[in-house]
């Protein structure tokens, strides 16, 4: 049987609910949470009230906090280091770029690592290899009291983007391989990981979910655009085009791992936000409909976060 599965079920953004007028007024809003156990049986619990980064530090005092992923991760993490500083905007703090944050009145350490594919890229005779059985990044990541883990969005890119030359299973190489297989393999090689590496009792395991984009317009009825100039949320709680094939690779992999997951769902949230990119803000230089304005969305998968932690 698999582990304990927390999915985090929301249809934020705040916008949209226009049936919540106190709740928007106040910033904070009713988080629907469904606890699944390896039974298969719902559990459903109510979080109302606001990211409180006092009561944060509070809690994690003393412990060190990992994201482990992609530029998405980043921000994430940028998010949360941003939402605890508000708290505390006097405290002592250490800042090493893209690395690490540092609130030293409370010894809480947040540390990015990034690598996209959470498996290894490994240089061999042939040039650079994604290695879906290799997963040596992870020495780095034992030791945490929290491990946040993101990824999908570079298992998509093609060309001289893709960051490899070729793809290793097992003994076999391949040019290419269709990317939703070599992501399921990869994952796979990480859900291992966490089974044989992580203890329940000191190290707490988040999966991020899968942050959607918003390139093209079809996926929401409007055919002729990008998130480029897109200054409204979409209303309602569904988004056209469904889910992304990925969220069902990380659902299958997440239930076979034996150690207590938590997957924050903020997949259905973010399609909803296709108001939320860079582009929407930008002088027209460049076109960015994969990450996200801060402040931001990524504070309601922080929000989401602390509602899993204090539920």
């Amino acid at each position: 049987m698999g582990g304990l599965i927390l999915l985090i079920l929301s249809t934020i953004p705040l916008a949209v609910h226009s049936s919540m007028p106190s709740l928007i007024a106040k910033g904070t809003a009713d988080l629907i949470l469904s606890i699944s156990n390896s039974l298969g049986n719902l559990i459903p619990a109510i979080y109302q009230g606001p990211f409180n980064g006092a009561d944060f530090l509070a809690r994690w005092r003393g412990k060190k906090i990992m994201f482990v992923g992609d530029s998405l991760s980043l921000n994430m993490w940028e998010s949360l280091a941003c939402m605890i500083h508000a708290a505390v905007p006097n405290a002592k703090t250490t800042f090493t770029k893209r690395n690490s944050v540092t609130f030293v009145d409370y010894g809480l350490t947040l540390y990015m690592y990034r690598t996209p594919y959470l498996v290894d890229i490994v240089r061999e005779s042939v040039g650079d290899v994604l290695n879906l059985n290799s997963i040596e990044n992870g020495n780095a990541w034992k030791g945490m009291d929290m491990l946040i883990f993101n990824s999908w969005h570079w298992w998509l890119h093609t060309g001289k983007s893709q960051g490899w030359d070729y793809i290793r299973d097992g003994s076999a190489l391949y040019t290419n391989m269709d990317r939703l297989e070599a992501f399921n393999k990869g994952l796979s090689t990480w859900g291992r990981w966490v089974d044989q590496n992580v203890d329940p009792s000191k190290t707490k395991v988040f999966f991020q979910g899968i942050s959607p984009t918003h390139y093209q317009g079809k996926d929401w009825n409007q055919p002729q655009k990008s998130c480029s100039g897109e200054a409204e949320p979409l209303s309602g709680s569904t988004y056209p085009a469904g889910a992304p094939p990925a969220v069902g690779v990380v659902s299958k992999v997440l239930s076979s791992i034996t150690k207590p997951v938590y997957l924050l769902d903020i997949t259905t949230l973010s399609q909803l936000r296709k108001d939320a990119h860079p582009s929407t803000y930008s002088d027209g230089s460049g076109t960015d409909c994969s990450h996200w304005c801060l402040p931001g969305l990524p504070d309601i998968w922080n929000q989401l976060l602390y509602a899993a932690l204090v539920m």
